[in-house]
C-alpha cells in the first residue's frame, strides 16, 4: 500500500526554486463561490465547500471575504460573474502531459492566456481528451508531520483508501493517502479521526505512468510552464505525468 510521492517532491522542489506564491485571493474565492454553488451554502453539510473554506483560511483571507464568497456562490449577493468549470489539456517541453483545471467567467480568456503561456514555453495546448485518458481522477488526503506508518496503514484502511505515498522531505515530512472520489468525505474523516494532521483534501488528475526528465533544460522549461499557469487567477490546480531524475531534485 505504501510507496513515495514523486509528484509532491517535485512540487516542493518548484516551490522552493522559483519562490512560487500559494493560490491568489481571486483563485480561492472563486473556488468558495463554485463549491457554494454545486451544493447547500453550509460548510457543516457541503464537504467541498468546506474543504475550499479550510484552504482560503490556511491563506489568511479575511473572513468577510470568505462570507461574500459564500453568498455569491449561493446566489444571495449581487455578482454578474457566471463562473465555469473547465478543464484544459496539452503538452509541455518533451511531450509531456499537462492538465489544467480552471474557473473562468470567460472562456476565449482563459484559453487565450492558456495558449499563450504553453507555446511561449515549450508546449502546445490541445484539445479536451487528449492527455487525460492517460490520468485517473482521485481523491488524496495530505498529511503533514511525522508519519507512524502502522498507524497510518490502520487508519488508510479503515477510510477506505487504495494506497499511500510518503513525502520523502526530511524537513517537511508527511503523506498523501489516495482513495475514489466518492470516498475522499470519508477519508478525511477517518484520518483526522485517528489525529492525523489533514492539510488538503482534493481531487486530482494521477498519472497512470510517468515520463523520466533528466534534461535539466527541460526540466526548467516544465517547471517554469506549470509556474506561470498556476500563476493566472483562472487557474486552479495543474498536473503533470513527469518525474525529475533524482540529481535534478537537489
Amino acid at each position: 500500500m505504501a510507496g513515495h510521492s514523486k509528484w509532491a517532491n517535485i512540487k516542493r522542489q518548484k516551490a522552493r526554486v522559483d519562490a512560487v506564491r500559494g493560490k491568489t485571493f481571486t483563485q480561492l474565492s472563486r473556488a468558495i463561490i463554485v463549491a457554494a454553488r454545486n451544493g447547500i451554502p453550509d460548510p457543516d453539510g457541503n464537504f467541498q465547500l468546506r474543504t475550499a473554506i479550510e484552504k482560503a483560511k490556511a491563506a489568511g483571507i479575511p473572513n468577510d471575504n470568505i462570507d461574500r464568497a459564500i453568498a455569491k456562490g449561493a446566489g444571495t449577493a449581487d455578482s454578474n460573474a457566471q463562473l465555469e468549470e473547465i478543464r484544459y489539456e496539452g503538452y509541455g517541453a518533451g511531450g509531456v502531459a499537462i492538465i489544467v483545471e480552471a474557473l473562468t467567467d470567460n472562456r476565449n480568456r482563459t484559453a487565450a492566456e492558456l495558449r499563450f503561456a504553453f507555446t511561449k514555453r515549450g508546449g502546445n495546448l490541445g484539445e479536451t481528451g487528449c492527455v487525460s485518458w492517460m490520468f485517473d481522477l482521485k481523491g488524496v488526503c495530505t498529511i503533514v508531520g511525522s508519519i507512524d506508518e502502522d498507524r497510518l496503514l490502520e487508519a488508510a484502511l479503515e477510510g477506505g483508501a487504495d494506497v499511500y505515498e510518503l513525502l520523502d522531505d526530511e524537513e517537511q515530512p508527511g503523506a498523501e493517502v489516495f482513495t475514489t472520489v466518492v470516498n475522499l468525505e470519508r477519508l478525511n474523516t477517518a484520518l483526522r479521526a485517528e489525529g492525523f494532521k489533514v492539510s488538503d483534501a482534493e481531487l486530482r488528475w494521477v498519472p497512470q505512468t510517468t515520463v523520466l526528465v533528466e534534461d535539466p533544460e527541460q526540466s526548467k522549461q516544465l517547471l517554469k510552464l506549470i509556474e506561470v499557469l498556476e500563476a493566472l487567477d483562472d487557474v486552479q490546480t495543474v498536473t503533470a505525468n513527469f518525474d525529475l531524475a533524482d540529481e535534478l531534485l537537489g
